[in-house]
C-alpha cells in the first residue's frame, strides 16, 4: 500500500517550511502566510473565490493556477462559449475581490477530467512552483467532494514528493475548505475531520464578506452551487498526510451520487497508476 507522505517529509532548516515547522506556534503560522509570496492552486474558476475570497485583496501578487476550463465535454459544441463564460466571471470577480492583478496560470484541462491527467497536471504545476517559487501554497482537501478537487489535491502533492525528491526547498502546503457528503447531503465549507490537523478560521470582517459576496455575484453561471457557502468565516490547515489509495471518508463519496464521469473506486485506481509511472510531461 502507498501511502503518500509529503507532510512528514523531512523540513529543510533553511526553507520558510522548515522555519516555521521549528520556530513558530502553530496559531502564528496559519497568520504568517498572508505576508508571504503565494500560490493558490485550484480545480475550477470560483474554486479559490469559495476557499479565500475574503484573504485575496491582501495577498503580495499571488499566483492562482486553475487546473481545469470549468467546462465540462458533455456540453458539446456548447462546451468552448461555456469556458469563455466562466473565464470571464472569474476575472471579473477578481477585480471584485481586489485580485485583479493576480498571476493567472490555466492548464486548461477539461472540467471533470483532471482525475485523467493526474500525472500530467503533477508535472505541469511542479514547473510552475520551480518558476514562481512560492513560499505558500493553498489548495483543496482530499475529502471526495469533487473528483477535480481530489485530482488537484493528489497532483500538488505529488508534485512536491518529487520536488523533494530533487532536493527543492519545498513551500508550505496549506488547505481551504470546499465540500464533501455528510449525513444528510452536502457539507460545505468546513473540513472533513483529518486527526492531528488543527484548523484556524478566519472571521470576515464586514468589509470582506461584502467583497466576498460582490465576487459570488459575478459567477452566475455558479449561482444554485455557490447557495451552499457562508460569508461568515474562512477555514484554513496545513496539509495532512493522506493515503490517495484509500476512500478519504466512510460510506457514499459526495461525487458518486452524480453523473460526473467518475466513481471513487475509479478514482483510486487512476491515482495507484498515476504513483506507479510518476510525471509524464
Amino acid at each position: 500500500m502507498f501511502r503518500h507522505r509529503y507532510a512528514d517529509m523531512p523540513l529543510d532548516g533553511d526553507s520558510f517550511q522548515g522555519k516555521l515547522a521549528t520556530q513558530l506556534h502553530y496559531r502564528r503560522v496559519m497568520l504568517d502566510w498572508l505576508d508571504r509570496s503565494v500560490a493558490i492552486v485550484v480545480a475550477h474558476p470560483d474554486d479559490e473565490t469559495i476557499g479565500l475570497g475574503g484573504q485575496l485583496a491582501h495577498l503580495r501578487d499571488p499566483m492562482i493556477v486553475h487546473v481545469t476550463d470549468g467546462a465540462a465535454r458533455r456540453l458539446g459544441a456548447a462546451r468552448a462559449d461555456y469556458a469563455r463564460t466562466r473565464r470571464e466571471e472569474l476575472i471579473a470577480a477578481l477585480r471584485a475581490g481586489g485580485a485583479g492583478s493576480a498571476d493567472r496560470r490555466e492548464l486548461g484541462v477539461v472540467d471533470q477530467e483532471a482525475s485523467l491527467n493526474l500525472s500530467r497536471i503533477a508535472a505541469m504545476l511542479g514547473a510552475l512552483l520551480v518558476e514562481r517559487k512560492p513560499e505558500v501554497i493553498l489548495t483543496h482537501p482530499y475529502e471526495g467532494g469533487h473528483p477535480d478537487h481530489d485530482a488537484t489535491a493528489f497532483a500538488m502533492h505529488m508534485a512536491l514528493g518529487t520536488l523533494h525528491q530533487r532536493g527543492v526547498r519545498l513551500p508550505l502546503l496549506l488547505e481551504f475548505t470546499s465540500y464533501h457528503a455528510g449525513e444528510s447531503g452536502i457539507v460545505a465549507g468546513k473540513f472533513l475531520p483529518s486527526e492531528g490537523c488543527e484548523e484556524t478560521a478566519v472571521i470576515l470582517t464586514a468589509e470582506a464578506r461584502q467583497r466576498k459576496q460582490q465576487m459570488f455575484d459575478c459567477f452566475l453561471s455558479q449561482n444554485e452551487m455557490l447557495r451552499n457557502f457562508e460569508l461568515n468565516e474562512e477555514r484554513f490547515r496545513i496539509a495532512p498526510s493522506y493515503d490517495f489509495t484509500q476512500p478519504p471518508h466512510e460510506d457514499r463519496l459526495f461525487y458518486d451520487n452524480f453523473d460526473w464521469g467518475m466513481t471513487g473506486p475509479r478514482w483510486r485506481e487512476l491515482a495507484r497508476e498515476a504513483l506507479r509511472v510518476g510525471l509524464v510531461a
